[in-house]
């Protein structure tokens, strides 16, 4: 498996990045008006919904997104997700592996307990 994968309640895709080099190969293959979803704070995984969502598939990509992240290993607590789209990320050549630019985002609040309940039914 290249990347960690999690299917939606509605059989959506959704594929998060597991290293730095893995988050550069995600956004490679992320389509233009495909959601993309990072956290606020460095050190998570991209995440990516394949196609277009559908209802509640955004609220469990940010999930997913927030679980793996540093900033819940490091303080579990609630974490925020930024969502945006492919087409407003850039790379500069002067941005290290695994980071890039975001033109415009918006920010979503994940809660604790939706984390843990999360793990929970991942078995973590």
């Amino acid at each position: 498996m290249k990347f960690r994968e999690l299917l939606t309640d509605r059989n959506t895709l959704i594929l998060a990045g597991k290293s730095a080099t893995n988050n550069e190969e995600l956004i490679a293959q992320v389509n233009p008006n495909e959601f993309v979803f990072h956290t606020d704070e460095a050190g998570s995984p991209f995440v990516n919904i394949k196609g277009k969502p559908r209802w509640g598939d955004i609220k469990q990509a940010t999930i997913f997104c927030a679980a793996y992240s540093k900033d819940w290993k490091k303080n579990m607590g609630d974490v925020w997700v930024h969502k945006f789209r492919r087409k407003d990320i850039y790379k500069e050549s002067r941005m290290k592996t695994g980071t890039f630019g975001v033109k415009k985002f918006k920010r979503i609040k994940v809660k604790k307990e939706e984390i843990e309940e999360f793990l929970k039914e991942q078995g973590k």
